[in-house]
């Protein structure tokens, strides 16, 4: 295996994170961050819109990620956390360390004309 350069690096990553992130679901999202991580992103975005809780667990994962991404030159930011998941982000100081994202909202060109 060839080892990942600079001129290698992605410029994004997007994982998603369905359900609760806690110590049950952290081994699965660990090896879906550890694929990411591997790809040596600029940014690896981790979308919380449909992860209702987050516990201590997730906390450390989640910084841990960050911390590792940080360490190649990239950065991990968390979209669209719930209010409860934001709740403990907030007071874990993650927001303080970790980019928090809106929901990104895509807006696509219409295929052709449109006729009113």
């Amino acid at each position: 295996m060839v080892p990942a350069t600079a001129a290698q690096a992605v410029p994004l990553v997007e994982v998603q994170v369905k359900g609760d992130l806690d110590a049950q679901s952290a081994p699965e999202v660990n090896r879906l961050l550890e694929q990411a991580l591997a790809l040596r992103p600029q940014q690896i975005v981790v979308d919380l819109a449909d992860c209702d809780t987050i516990d201590g667990a997730g906390v450390l994962l989640l910084l841990d990620a960050h911390r590792r991404a940080v360490r190649d030159g990239g950065a991990v930011a968390l979209r669209s956390p719930s209010e409860r998941a934001r709740r403990v982000l907030r007071l874990a100081k993650v927001d303080r360390i970790m980019q928090l994202l809106p929901y990104a909202v895509v807006e696509l060109a219409p295929a052709g004309p449109v006729v009113a």
